[in-house]
């Protein structure tokens, strides 16, 4: 299942640090504050930015191995994240229960236009969590996709990566302090646009882009849905990676997707127009089918869909 058309012969390895979600999925119009709605479609799925992530690299050709805090092992939501992680052929050796803790859960709700609002319980305590040992975890790894909400755990791991010359890509879905060790502990960093002008306190783009490039020597981008990936080129030059125009029934872990695709294209090295042409076809493929991450393209599947716009540019 991994080794799909088009993929290297041996499937790189990527490290996937996040904190793994488990969805209860809505398709519903949200409804008004103190009122009763019904829905029309239920269903219960693992989510997180870097477990979506996960399921995108393996559906592309690419092994993914999660890391990060679970629940108690006696509970539900734990046993029923290892058995979806087990089908979907991630690795699960380096996730870490944690005694007498809740595994984290959302309540997600889509609607008519594909556009989801989330409810999410995260307990406070599975950020004392301790990673296994760095040699571990960096056997063996092409390159390493995490959340930014991780970086009280994983900054020392990150910056060690970077030191040895492995990719290190930081989906970054919340503002963070400029001050902020992952900032410099990355090789790649990849906003959400809301995150990315509020780290820098400017309302662009970007100009936020520009603002952090003065701090950080990563390769930085934003991603903006329908409107594209506005991003920077090693010289320093503002370029725009257009969105592929998709009729959009789910928009949940599209980014997630974008991000676990991205990661795979460089270390496959793909050049960075190639690898974000690449990432922004997969997650266009996925907001096309209801079911999260779940709806991931195979990697056929995101190969055919860009032989179809390669006459074309995407709107």
């Amino acid at each position: 299942m991994n080794f799909q058309t088009g993929a290297p012969k041996i499937a790189p390895r990527i490290l996937c640090i996040g904190l793994p979600v488990r969805d209860l999925t809505f398709r519903v119009n949200v409804p008004a504050r103190g009122s009763k709605t019904h829905a029309t479609h239920f269903a219960e799925i693992c989510g997180g930015n870097a477990l979506n992530a996960a399921i995108g690299i393996v559906r592309l050709g690419g092994r993914a191995s999660m890391c990060g805090p679970m629940g108690d092992s006696r509970e539900t939501s734990s046993r029923y994240m290892f058995d979806k992680l087990a089908e979907e052929g991630i690795e699960t050796n380096h996730l870490i229960h944690m005694p007498n803790l809740v595994t984290p859960i959302s309540a997600i709700m889509i609607d008519d236009t594909g556009e989801r609002t989330i409810v999410t319980f995260r307990d406070p305590e599975l950020w004392k969590v301790k990673l296994p040992p760095t040699d571990l975890l960096l056997e063996d790894c092409a390159a390493i996709l995490t959340e930014s909400r991780c970086a009280p755990f994983c900054t020392e791991l990150c910056a060690e990566a970077v030191r040895r010359g492995i990719p290190v890509v930081v989906d970054v879905d919340r503002a963070m302090s400029m001050s902020e060790g992952l900032l410099t502990a990355s090789s790649h960093l990849v906003f959400s646009s809301e995150p990315l002008q509020e780290t820098a306190d400017v309302t662009d783009d970007a100009q936020a882009l520009r603002k952090l490039a003065k701090i950080t020597p990563s390769f930085l981008a934003g991603t903006r849905g329908p409107m594209g990936t506005i991003w920077l080129n090693p010289q320093g030059g503002l370029e725009e990676t257009p969105a592929f125009p998709v009729h959009t029934v789910d928009t949940l872990g599209a980014g997630d997707v974008f991000h676990g695709a991205f990661a795979l294209a460089l270390t496959e090295g793909q050049e960075l127009r190639q690898a974000l042409r690449f990432a922004s076809a997969a997650a266009a493929l996925k907001c096309t089918r209801y079911g999260g991450a779940y709806a991931a393209p195979q990697r056929a599947e995101v190969e055919e869909f860009l032989d179809q716009h390669a006459a074309a540019p995407p709107a």
